[in-house]
Parts: C-alpha cells; sequence; structure tokens
C-alpha cells in the first residue's frame, strides 16, 4: 500500500519535492492511516508533514479525541495545530445545517492553518467508500451531471491520496500496523444523512451488487474526466459569447440559441460561476431555469439566485451580483437657447440657426416658430404618450419603449425633451412634424455623451 500511494502521488501530481504537508487527522481510522502513510513516505520524497485537529465540540469525548491526536504526533514527532469551534452554534447563527457547518468550519479551519505554517498542500483521508457516498448524497439532492464527479484526488489545495482505496483496505492497514485510532459515535447517528447512506442504502445497494461502491467510485472518475474536458470546452465558448458588463457578464443570446442546449447550459452554469465567483448554493434547478430565460416569449424577464441577479433583455443576458439601482428621476428646465449639463454626465446643446442642417441619431431640428420656451428635459413617467416621426397617431411612451427593443433599465435613463408635447426621446426617436420651414429659423437640439473615462 505504501508504494501505491507514493505511485498515487507522483501520477496526480499531489506532492512535490521540497513541500510542507498539512494532514487533517481526526483521530479515526481512516485520518491515522493516511498520516502514518505519509509520515513513511515523507523522507523518500522528500517533503515535511504537519498535522491540524479540529474539535467541533459535539460530543463530550471531543476533548479526548484531540488529546489522543496530541499524543500521537507527539509519539511521531510532527508538529500539531489544534482548535475547537462550536459548530452547533455555527450552524444556528448560520441557519444552516450540522453537516455543511461542520465541512465549511472544518476547511477554513485548514486552509488558515495551511497558510500560517506555508503548507502548499492539505491532505485529507477520503477514501473510495466514501466517494460513493458523495455520489449518493448529490444523486439524492437532484445535482446535475457536473456535481456527480464528487470529489478528485486533487482539488488545490486540498488533496486526497487514498481516493482510490476501500475502507476495507484502510482497516486492513490499521490492523497490519497496529495503528491505534478512536471512533466517532456520531458515525453511527441515523440523523446525518451521509450515515444513513452508509449504513442503510449502501448495504441495501449492495444486495443487488456487491461491488457498487467500486463502480460509483468509477463513474464517478469517469465523469470527472469528462468533466475535465467540458471545462476547457466551455471556457473557450464562453468568451466568444460573453462580454464584460459594468458590474458582471453580458451573454449574446442568438449565439447561445445555435448551441445545442447540452452545451447551452453547460455555458450557462459556467457564467454563472464566474459572475458569482463559484457555485456554492446553485442548483441544477437554478441552472435549468436562467438557461428558459433563453427561449421564453417573455423578451424582457428575470431571476434572483443566490447571490446573483440575472435578467433577459430581448436579445443579451445579464448576470449581476446585484440588481442595478433604479438611477434617480430628473426634470431641468432649458429656458432658452444654450448648453445644459445632464445627470447622466451628456450635455445638450440647443441653439437657433437661420437654415437646417440635418439630423442625426445625436441632433434633430424644428421649426422656431413651433417651439415654446422653457422646456423641460426631464426622465419617462406613468402615463407619458409620444407621437413618433413617421406615426398615424399619438401612443404610450411605455409601448414605444417595448417595440423600440428598449431595454427596461435604459428606459428610466433615456432623457427626454418636453415642450407641449414629448419633442425627442434623445438618441432615439424625434416627434412628429414641427419641422424647420424654407427660409425660416431652426431650433436644433444635440447631446453629445462624454467619452469613456472624462
Amino acid at each position: 500500500m505504501l508504494d501505491a500511494v507514493a505511485k498515487i502521488l507522483v501520477q496526480h501530481e499531489l506532492i512535490a519535492p521540497g513541500d510542507r504537508v498539512l494532514v487533517a487527522v481526526s483521530g479515526g481510522a481512516d485520518s491515522v492511516v493516511l498520516l502514518d502513510l505519509l509520515r513513511r513516505l515523507a523522507p523518500e520524497f522528500p517533503f515535511t508533514v504537519r498535522v491540524a485537529h479540529l474539535d467541533h465540540g459535539l460530543r463530550p469525548e471531543s476533548a479526548a479525541d484531540a488529546e489522543f491526536v496530541g499524543k500521537l504526533c507527539a509519539e511521531w514527532g510532527i508538529p500539531l495545530t489544534v482548535a475547537r469551534i462550536d459548530v452547533l452554534r455555527a450552524s444556528r447563527e448560520h441557519g444552516t445545517g450540522l453537516e455543511e457547518t461542520g465541512r465549511e468550519v472544518r476547511r477554513s479551519f485548514l486552509r488558515r492553518v495551511a497558510g500560517e505554517q506555508g503548507c502548499t498542500a492539505i491532505a485529507l483521508g477520503h477514501h473510495r467508500d466514501d466517494q460513493a457516498e458523495t455520489f449518493l448524497h448529490r444523486l439524492l439532492r437532484g445535482t446535475g451531471l457536473s456535481g456527480l464527479a464528487a470529489m478528485r484526488e486533487k482539488s488545490a489545495p486540498f488533496i486526497r491520496p487514498l481516493l482510490g482505496f476501500s475502507r476495507k483496505q484502510l482497516r486492513d492497514y490499521l490492523t497490519s500496523h497496529r495503528l491505534p485510532h478512536v471512533e466517532d459515535a456520531t458515525n453511527a447517528d441515523p440523523g446525518f444523512t451521509r450515515n444513513r447512506l452508509r449504513h442503510e442504502l449502501l448495504p441495501l445497494l449492495a444486495q443487488y451488487n456487491p461491488r457498487v461502491a467500486e463502480h460509483l467510485a468509477r463513474l464517478s472518475r469517469r465523469i470527472a474526466g469528462e468533466e475535465d474536458y467540458w471545462r476547457i470546452e466551455v471556457e473557450r465558448r464562453l468568451n466568444e459569447v460573453a462580454g464584460a458588463d459594468e458590474s458582471g457578464l453580458r451573454l449574446a443570446r442568438p449565439r447561445l440559441l445555435e448551441l445545442h442546449p447540452a452545451l447551452r447550459r453547460r455555458i450557462v452554469r459556467g457564467a454563472i460561476e464566474q459572475a458569482r465567483g463559484s457555485l456554492r448554493g446553485i442548483s441544477s434547478r437554478h441552472i435549468e431555469d436562467v438557461a428558459g430565460l433563453l427561449i421564453s416569449d417573455r423578451p424582457q424577464s428575470e431571476l434572483r439566485l443566490p447571490g446573483l441577479w440575472v435578467a433577459r433583455r430581448y436579445e443579451a443576458l445579464y448576470l449581476r451580483r446585484d440588481r442595478p439601482p433604479e438611477p434617480a428621476a430628473f426634470c431641468l428646465a432649458l429656458e432658452a437657447p444654450g448648453t445644459l449639463r445632464l445627470p447622466g454626465g451628456e450635455t445638450l446643446e440647443a441653439e437657433v440657426t437661420d437654415d437646417a442642417r440635418g439630423e442625426t441619431a445625436d441632433a434633430v431640428e424644428f421649426d422656431a416658430a413651433a417651439i415654446t420656451w422653457p422646456l423641460q428635459v426631464r426622465t419617462f413617467r406613468p402615463g407619458d404618450r409620444f407621437r413618433p416621426a413617421g406615426a398615424p397617431g399619438g401612443r404610450k411612451l411605455k409601448d414605444f419603449f417595448i417595440d423600440a427593443r428598449v431595454e427596461r433599465e435604459v428606459r428610466s435613463q433615456v432623457p427626454l425633451v418636453v415642450g407641449e408635447e414629448v419633442l425627442w426621446v434623445v438618441g432615439i426617436r424625434r416627434c412628429h412634424g414641427r419641422r424647420p420651414l424654407p427660409g425660416g429659423k431652426v431650433v436644433r437640439l444635440t447631446v453629445q455623451t462624454p467619452l469613456s473615462g472624462d
């Protein structure tokens, strides 16, 4: 077994010569076997070993477990760091389950100790049966295919040198080397989901196939290999369909719809991870809901995911940590021709000229005799009506925005120039009529958008 673990360390590049490795030791059989194997291999590579033990404070005998680990490390001459954290209290404070809280607290503790001691890897004692239990646990919770990849030999900084060995192999090693260990009574508590999987479901499945744990672990490994390929492909495709948004990502809907639905869902998953920083708290249901926005009949819709706001706006999908704040409404008076600085940074210039120069997206012209000063420059209000140039009649401005495919968040930012009616939806459309007449004075309105960085 020593030779087999040595090969695993090299094959999966778990430990390099000169590394300092922090071994998580609870005092149970698996972690004691892991520590014994690594301390025996350390001089050969070479690498150095440190130990960390966390007392979860869940059992009266937990202090005795910490004492046991202390004596074992003292006997083997291995530096030890011990801490005690009230996991039950942390669970209540955060509103999370004991298993989840214990896992997060433990990982945080191990990362901290590894950083303090300059350890490049944190070794965990997970084995093949743990892998099978994790596979079933995630399957029953409704995870997607990516979640069934379960644990890996290396997910930096964590390494799992024993992942290919069964619980029986580790127990045989423990017995043959006469290694002491402690038994955690909570491992038999049916109140924990993982314990019911271990003591009830897996034995039941073993009645149909005695090698079920081995097969589930092998399937998980195969899925992990395929996930490695998909990760590369998704990263490449995500770069093709995504662009940076002011506070997240913007995905191009038409390009996503060109892709196979399976790849599309994976890209959505990758985008969620990139926008949030992690997938913790995100389920396969969340991913399906976001993918559903892309094919929905509603051109503008949104979802709130844990730690993420997702919105479809016509042909774009936005992913941001927070919903964009509503911009403040404004109403400014343009008393006479001149220049007006708008809250969004634009500059609106009004001038009276002797002749028309032609209209553009940023400039419109009106018959000066048809304009009554002062004008208002303001934001959209419910009930506003507008008759666009060339339209047969007036309509609600909201309906105009919808037909013009103006995104919901943009509508409340577009300045309106208003006289007796809405004269100009700035940068989008002028009103019907009030055109300059030959030989008459012209009111020319021009908007200038500040350059980036101004």
